[in-house]
Order: structure tokens, then sequence, then C-alpha cells
């Protein structure tokens, strides 16, 4: 036993040593030829097996690619650049020769005193011209003769040895009127001011076109408007010079009218609604009408015409059940869901005040009768909601005209009865002073929550009681 022990442990090692495997080899415990020859494919196999990682549960896929390559590798220690990518790399640096620079001398030709100065410039370059040069643009001022002048350009205002000194300006300093205006000789010649200058100028410009171009040609003359130019500065001046008062009036006055355009917006809003469940009212009246009177005519059966388009806020529009199947009829009894909770908490009040059943015996005729019923319930509702609605606005605005018209007779032709009664002068001045406001907002306040809660309350028991009498 201690012998064979050995054998195997001394064959163990072996197989250790020249990193050997397999089935054959473990059974046996001997080296065979075959072990030898293919060591190298299981080498290469077993480092295969053992190189496959397999990402960690919970860990992202991104994370994981972070840390090991396609290839299996360890992330590098120092950043480095590929070409692959978004970006390519700026700076190629090549096994070139170098191009040498050289410092010399080079003058500009937009400077006509010869002055020289000097930089660094390549050496293949040396004898060009200097390369910002081309970025010297000069505007083209007329020259005039001085028959030309005599002829085409006198002026009563302007003499030539003004007109001659604005060009000189004119041709230094690139049309900059502004400067011009600074650098003109004000001792010497009249005062003028920049429009001044610029109207005698494109004056010239455009004279000069119209009587040296050939005829037939298409001009394009420049227009110089001088009474609108001062205009606008003066308007920009007062703009400029406007106090604190004055710019607090205007922002308040801007705030007011957008107050009164919301307020308009809103009352042709109402008004619309308002005028189609009048619409939808008298559609409903004539369809009714015209119902009762066809049963009593024995005509002969035709198509059905096309029904008047009447408003979807017009009572309550039921869902028709026209898919196939098996329906129950006290579904088409069912209130849908555009109707508010406000309006199915009015509609039974109503229903309970005029005795009828909430869930009448759903019969092909008590469920048209009653689903009538209910929408022009919910039309008087509305109705009666809109009626309260404009009666408020008329009110308020009937206390807003008595109350400019009472300011109003408390004005300077009214002094002397204001000082006959004597304590009615404070009131005069409240009057005057809630007058701005009062005259500002003349369409109508908008409502507030709980003044509408109250009218649509009393307009709900008030139509309520109305149609329970007889």
């Amino acid at each position: 036993m201690l012998n064979t022990e050995g054998e195997m442990a001394t064959g163990a090692d072996v197989r250790d040593i020249l990193e050997l495997g397999g089935v054959e080899s473990e059974n046996t415990g001997t080296i065979n030829k075959k072990d030898i020859i293919n060591s190298d494919k299981k080498k290469s196999k077993k480092s295969s097996e053992t190189l496959t990682f397999k990402r960690p549960e919970g860990m992202h896929r991104e994370v994981y690619a972070l840390l090991y390559s396609d290839k299996k590798d360890a992330p590098p220690l120092l950043p480095s650049d590929t070409t692959q990518g978004y970006r390519t790399v700026k700076a190629k640096l090549g096994s070139k020769k170098v191009r040498p620079w050289k410092w010399m001398p080079f003058t500009n030709p937009a400077r006509k005193d010869g002055a020289m100065f000097y930089h660094w410039r390549r050496a293949a370059e040396e004898g060009k011209d200097y390369p910002f040069a081309r970025f010297n643009k000069t505007v083209q001022v007329p020259v005039y003769s001085e028959q030309e002048y005599q002829l085409y350009l006198h002026d009563d205002a302007w003499t030539k040895a003004e007109t001659d000194h604005l060009f000189d300006l004119a041709r230094r300093f690139d049309l900059r009127f502004v400067v011009i205006h600074d650098r003109y000789d004000h001792q010497q010649f009249k005062k003028r001011s920049v429009e001044d200058l610029k109207e005698r100028y494109y004056h010239i410009c455009a004279k000069l076109a119209n009587v040296r171009a050939a005829p037939g040609t298409d001009l394009k003359i420049p227009v110089f408007d001088a009474g609108h130019e001062r205009r606008r500065k003066e308007q920009l001046e007062r703009l400029y010079n406007r106090t604190p008062e004055q710019v607090a009036e205007e922002e308040y006055l801007i705030q007011e009218l957008r107050k009164i355009e919301a307020r308009k917006k809103e009352r042709e809003k109402r008004t619309q609604d308002l005028q189609k469940l009048i619409t939808a009212a008298d559609t409903t009246t004539e369809q009714r009408r015209a119902e009762r009177k066809a049963p009593k005519k024995k005509l002969p059966q035709k198509k059905e015409t096309e029904k008047p388009a009447v408003p979807e806020t017009a009572g309550i529009k039921f869902p028709d059940f026209k898919s196939a199947g098996v329906t129950l009829r006290s579904q088409r009894m069912k209130l849908p869901s555009s109707v508010g909770q406000k309006k199915i908490k009015a509609l039974e009040q109503m229903l309970m005040e005029l005795g009828v059943d909430l869930n009448p015996m759903p019969t092909e005729e008590i469920v048209q009768m009653f689903n009538e019923l209910r929408s022009d319930l919910v039309l008087l509702y509305e109705l009666k909601q809109a009626f309260a609605n404009c009666e408020y606005e008329l009110q308020m605005l009937r206390h807003r005209y008595e109350a400019l018209a009472k300011a109003g007779s408390l004005g300077p032709g009214s002094a002397e009865g204001a000082h006959a009664d004597g304590p009615a002068a404070p009131g005069a001045e409240e009057g005057k002073a809630d007058a701005k406001d009062q005259i500002i907002d003349v369409v109508g306040a908008p409502l507030t929550p709980n003044s509408r809660k109250r009218r649509e309350s009393a307009s709900s028991s008030s139509s309520i009681k109305k149609v329970k009498k007889p």
C-alpha cells in the first residue's frame, strides 16, 4: 500500500509540473504518450476556460465594460488617445522637416507714413504682401469739380468751402458722422448737427449719381430722411428723460389695459356661451313641437330629415348604444361622465322637488321621456345660472355708473352746492381720489368664487320654486 500511494503521489506531482490532465491520466495515475504530445492544445484550452468572466448580478453593462475590455485585459493606468471616436486628433506630428521661421520687416499698406514693423514669418513667405492688408476697406467718397458744384450742387445754406470741409472729413473718418461732427470746425463755419451733415452729404451723392448715370440705367440712390431722424432722436430723448413717477404711471396704465382686455375676452366668451344656450333652448322647443304635431297628421312615411345641429352644451348628450349584443335599457338612463357632480346634485334636488323618482321603471317610453326631462332641467339650470350672472353684472355696472355720476356731479361746476352743504366736502374729496380707479375699471370686475357659489345656489333654488308653481 505504501509503495502504491508513493507512486500515485509521484505521478500527480509530475502532472502538476507539466500541467497535464485528462480523464485517462487521472484515472490511471500514469503519464501517457498523448499527454505529452497534446500538451499545447490542453494548455490553450485550459487558458480559454479560465479567462471567461461573467458579469456579476446587479452590475450594469456599462460599468462592467469599464472594468474589462473585449480582450479581457486590465484597463490602462494612463489615458491613451485613439483615432476611433467622435473627434479626430487635431495635431498630427509627422517626421518631416520643420519649416523655418524668420524675423523679417513688413509695411502696412493701410498706413501712409511708411512705418516699418517686424514680425516672425515663414521663410518661404518672404517678400509677400502683408496678409491682413485685404481687410483694409475704404469708402469711396465721390469727388466733384468746380463746374459740377456751380451747376448742380449749389445751396444757399452751404458754402463751397464748408462742403469741401465736410467731404474731406468724410474721407478721413470713413463716413463716421459722429466723429465727423466732433472734428467739424464749428468756429470757422456754422454750427451743424449730425442730421444736417448727413442730409448735405447724401443729397450731393444722389445728385452726382443722377447727373453721371448713363440714360436707361437702374440706379440705387441713397435716401436720408433728416426730419424722421430728428423726430426719432427727440422721442428717444423724451423717453430717456422720464421721471420715476411717469414710468410708474405708464406701467400702471399698461397693467390696467391688460386687465381690461382680459375682462373683455371673458365677457365675449360668456356672451358666446349664453348665445349657445339660447339657441339650444329654441332648437329643443322647436323639435318638441314638431314631434308633437307629427302623429296628428297622417302623412306617408318619409325619410328622416337631418336634424338641426344642437350645441354640445345644450342639456345632456346621452350616448347611443349601437353596438352588437344584448344591453340593458336602464343603461340608457345612466348620466354620461361629461356631467359634473355639481349639475348632478342640482338635478337630483330638482327631481326630488318635482316628486319624480330618481330611478323609474326603464320602459321604452319612460326612458325616453326621463332623459328628455333631465336634459331640459339641466338646460334650465344653465339658463338660470347665466341669467343670474347677467343680472349681477348689470347691477355692478349700475352701481359704477351711479358712482361715476356722483363723482361728476361733485366737480368744479357744483362747487357752490358742495360749499352750501358743508359736510359733503369730505365725500367729494374721496370721490375725486377714487375717480381714477372707477374710470379705468368700467368693463366689469371678475367674479369671486364665493359670490359665484352663492349666486348659483340662489339661482338653482329660485328655478326649482318657479318650476314647482302652477
